[in-house]
């Protein structure tokens, strides 16, 4: 069954390479917002902080749907062309040797400090304005939202991307990224309901008060 399935992907992704990655994308940023979902309901249910604790898990059906249009919109098509074209650039401008520690190093670094930010901006702004938001609401949320994910997620994604870059053929290594992005649209959805929480805010309030001690030198 496995072995059929990869197959067929191996065809898709043949045969209709953006559409592939576009309808994956999409269905896995789907399913780990459900998962998301139901790791804050069980979080709230086990601290007693709403009076719905106690109700039986529901389906937020139109987040969901958001967070899948994030997927089929952004992380699809954006991803394909970024991936690609990063290994062009690095393999055939900067002409270093695929799998050596210069192409892989560069393909990590630059993945960390241009898409990775951008794609968490990004996600914060959409979902802010999918939820009805204006622009000065949405303006806080990325505030707060944006430098704890982008601590968060820096320890972990480089060394996922070193694997990746590393071992897996550039055919693919969409795929593995996606299979990660479950994992890591869950977290997102999830951090971006926290709301204004205390560990949240202790990244916020670092922030601030180096940003005054650098105003006071």
């Amino acid at each position: 069954m496995m072995f059929k399935l990869w197959k067929w992907y191996q065809s898709c992704m043949s045969l209709h390479p953006v559409k592939t990655q576009i309808i994956s994308s999409g269905c896995l940023w789907g399913i780990g917002d459900i998962a998301a979902q139901y790791i804050t309901h069980s979080t709230v249910k086990k601290r007693h902080q709403s009076p719905d604790a106690d109700g039986e898990f529901k389906i937020d059906w139109k987040r969901v749907a958001t967070t899948s249009m994030f997927g089929f919109g952004y992380v699809g098509p954006v991803g394909h062309f970024w991936y690609e074209g990063l290994d062009r650039l690095i393999r055939l401008r900067l002409c270093y040797e695929p799998k050596s520690v210069k192409f892989v190093g560069t393909k990590v670094a630059m993945d960390g400090l241009i898409f990775g930010p951008f794609d968490l901006f990004v996600f914060f702004t959409y979902m802010g304005f999918s939820a009805g938001k204006n622009l000065a609401q949405v303006k806080e949320d990325v505030k707060r939202d944006f430098l704890p994910a982008l601590v968060l997620e820096g320890g972990v994604w480089p060394i996922l991307q070193v694997a990746n870059f590393r071992y897996v053929p550039v055919r693919y290594q969409l795929l593995y990224v996606n299979f990660f992005c479950l994992l890591d649209s869950a977290f997102l959805s999830w951090l971006e309901q926290q709301q204004d929480a205390p560990w949240k805010q202790w990244f916020n309030n670092f922030n601030s008060f180096k940003e005054k001690g650098q105003r006071g030198l």
